[in-house]
């Protein structure tokens, strides 16, 4: 007979194993049957604490609490809003399925993901924020904070494209402010193992730190201004501009430091280009700032390398903008020496020497005074160079290799005869002509002669892809002007003349610019007869609708005087030359007299009133030697005046009489009438002084 089961409200004794109430226990030992005497023999060993403590417990959840503001009611009373608990069921680990454990873990994931997602605005702030907090620090003690320059280049990294922009503009302005005013130079072996105080040791780890960041920074401008090649979002070209932006500044503003080179790389990469924007002109007009700021020559030698080699690597198919950056330099106005493409005439010593240094009475000193005398010397020298005090002779070294490359430039586009860059080279020599020595001079002249010879005639036998404008990356509107290439041409090969000082250096120098004088002689009557004499790239006129191809004008970028200007120069140089101006012979003025006059009659009104004023200032100064023009008492000479005669000297002047002064007389324009009585009250004027 079965015996009843005893009644209790709860089990103490371990369940027989294998039953199906069988549970984990924490029991020291069980027991394989249950027994009295076994219950009690065993009831001491139970750790029943234990069984308590892995219990799952219910914990009392804490008062939310009520963010609510008070609302005020129909009524007009004001009362908080009570917001109900949501009572959330309890999941016991026992009793959940795996479906719910699964979309629990599904949802609390896709909280997670709300929660990192940041705003981009939100970004932008917090990026300020960061930035500013950091560069306060770095400014504060850069040599303490000196991670802070890691910290700025990776927020500058971001994805966001406002952040990185944000990120180069504060990296900039920090290394402005900690940038030192010397060049820091990468340390040897023996200055990593040589012993140091712990001021040189870390003043020595902020200069590597600096110039490692800079570095980076450096090569993160150059990548960005590099992705503005080709068709790109506008996102990236915007951060290829302030790239661009930075290195010019950058450059400006501490062009003593490391890696110089590279952001010099950076602005003439944009000036190679064909696209001309407001960065490229940006990049043009750095160089011209720093051309004319650089005291020591060694920025300006760097650029000037930089982009001839660019230039000669692209066949010199530039902007003659770029070209009018070397009209900045400052040799210009500080080198004395006289060049050329291949050397430089350095300052001859006092012949009297013969080559021996002068001789000076010794003062007498002791060991001792000439130790202390040297050690002297030597600090000098230190404190010099922690200065930046650039010597003499260093300065004309480095301008002299500058020099050089700018007329090795000079000479090959002039060789080539680019018609694009004829403007910029002939301007650029007529600059630089007090620089040119007797050698050169010879060249450039020969040069000159040649693309005279070619801007005159109608077909040009140069290369034809310099020609054509659908092989040019030039725009097609900037076309050749033989007449302006000629002008200057003859401007040119006479300030070449008045730089070399021929009336000292005659017997070495056997100079001849007929070909030039009367090239612009027999060049008269065609300018004249021209009808666009006058017009210019600003001129309001209609384009001619009967012609084959019309196009605007082309507008000059180097010279913007008009073609009649640049006849009064060309003029000038001839008739009036600052140097032996009374030495100009009689024939060539009164020749040049005859076409004048005869070309004021068919020149508009503003050109023929500059010719008639050049003629004044002809015959107060040659009024002597034209006065048998306008009086046939004083004329010398037979036979007839040939003004069509190629040779100035065998048009036989003094054979006619300016009879076009008294059409003159009755132009229909003021000015020219007024014109011509100064001209005729200079030579009477002149004769009157002759004959007293």
């Amino acid at each position: 007979m079965a015996l009843a089961p005893a009644r209790k409200k709860r089990r103490l004794s371990p369940p027989q194993p294998g039953s199906p109430e069988t549970s984990p226990s924490t029991l020291v030992e069980t027991s394989d049957a249950p027994s009295g005497n076994d219950f009690f023999a065993n009831a001491a060993r139970w750790n029943l604490e234990q069984d308590y403590e892995t219990r799952p417990r219910k914990v009392k959840k804490k008062d939310r609490e009520n963010t609510r503001l008070p609302i005020k009611t129909a009524e007009g009373r004001v009362e908080q809003l009570v917001v109900p608990d949501i009572k959330e069921e309890e999941n016991d680990s026992w009793l959940g399925s795996d479906e719910d454990k699964d979309n629990g873990t599904l949802e609390s994931g896709e909280v997670k993901i709300e929660e990192t997602k940041v705003s981009a605005r939100q970004q932008i702030l917090d990026a300020k924020e960061e930035l500013a907090r950091i560069a306060s620090l770095i400014n504060e003690d850069p040599e303490e904070h000196v991670g802070g320059f890691r910290t700025l280049a990776q927020i500058a990294s971001s994805s966001n494209p406002v952040v990185k922009k944000l990120g180069l503009a504060t990296q900039l302005a920090i290394y402005k402010d900690v940038i030192p005013g010397y060049r820091i130079r990468p340390l040897g072996d023996s200055d990593m193992t040589e012993k140091v105080s712990k001021e040189v040791r870390r003043l020595r780890a902020f200069e590597q730190g600096l110039v490692s960041s800079y570095q980076k920074y450096v090569n993160e401008l150059a990548k960005h201004a590099r992705s503005s090649r080709g068709g790109v979002s506008e996102a990236l070209s915007s951060l290829a501009s302030v790239a661009i932006s930075r290195a010019c500044t950058l450059l400006l503003a501490v062009p003593h430091f490391n890696f110089r080179g590279e952001l010099i790389k950076i602005l003439v990469t944009k000036l190679s280009g064909k696209r001309i924007d407001s960065d490229y002109t940006k990049c043009r007009e750095t160089f011209e700032m720093l051309f004319r700021d650089d005291e020591d020559g060694t920025a300006s030698l760097d650029a000037v390398t930089t982009l001839t080699r660019m230039m000669k690597a692209r066949n010199f198919r530039i902007d003659e903008s770029v070209l009018n950056t070397f009209l900045h330099l400052r040799l210009l106005s500080e080198f004395s020496s006289k060049g050329s493409q291949n050397h430089i005439d350095r300052s001859q010593p006092d012949p009297g020497l013969k080559g021996k240094k002068p001789k000076f009475k010794k003062e007498f000193r002791t060991k001792k005074q000439r130790k202390l005398e040297k050690e002297r010397k030597a600090i000098s020298k230190e404190f010099n160079e922690a200065d930046a005090i650039v010597s003499h002779e260093e300065r004309d070294r480095t301008q002299a290799e500058t020099l050089k490359l700018v007329f090795v430039t000079y000479f090959r586009i002039l060789k080539a005869r680019i018609p694009t860059l004829t403007g910029a080279i002939l301007e650029g020599l007529a600059k630089y002509a007090h620089l040119i020595n007797q050698d050169f001079f010879g060249d450039l002249l020969e040069a000159l002669k040649d693309l005279t010879t070619h801007a005159a005639s109608p077909h040009d036998d140069g290369d034809p892809s310099l020609e054509d404008p659908s092989t040019s990356e030039t725009p097609p509107a900037t076309t050749r002007s033989a007449t302006r290439d000629s002008l200057l041409c003859i401007i040119t090969a006479f300030a070449l003349l008045e730089g070399q000082d021929a009336h000292k250096a005659a017997s070495t120098l056997h100079l001849d610019l007929s070909f030039f004088t009367t090239h612009l002689y027999r060049s008269l009557h065609a300018l004249a007869l021209d009808p666009d004499l006058e017009l210019s790239a600003r001129s309001l006129r209609l384009p001619d609708p009967h012609a084959v191809t019309p196009s605007p004008l082309p507008a000059p970028k180097i010279n913007i005087q008009t073609t009649p200007a640049l006849l009064m120069r060309a003029l000038s140089s001839i008739l009036l030359p600052p140097v032996s101006t009374h030495a100009v012979p009689p024939v060539r003025v009164a020749a040049f007299s005859h076409q004048l006059l005869i070309s004021a009659l068919h020149l508009p009104e503003k050109s023929a009133m500059g010719v008639l004023g050049l003629m004044g200032r002809v015959a107060k100064t040659h009024g002597r030697k034209i006065v048998g023009l306008w009086d046939t008492e004083e004329r010398k000479g037979d036979g007839e005046f040939e003004a069509r005669r190629a040779e100035v000297e065998g048009s036989n002047p003094f054979a006619g009489t300016v009879w076009e002064g008294e059409l003159l007389r009755l132009h229909f324009a003021p000015g020219v009438r007024r014109g011509y009585e100064d001209v005729e009250r200079g030579v009477w004027e002149a004769r009157g002084a002759g004959g007293g």
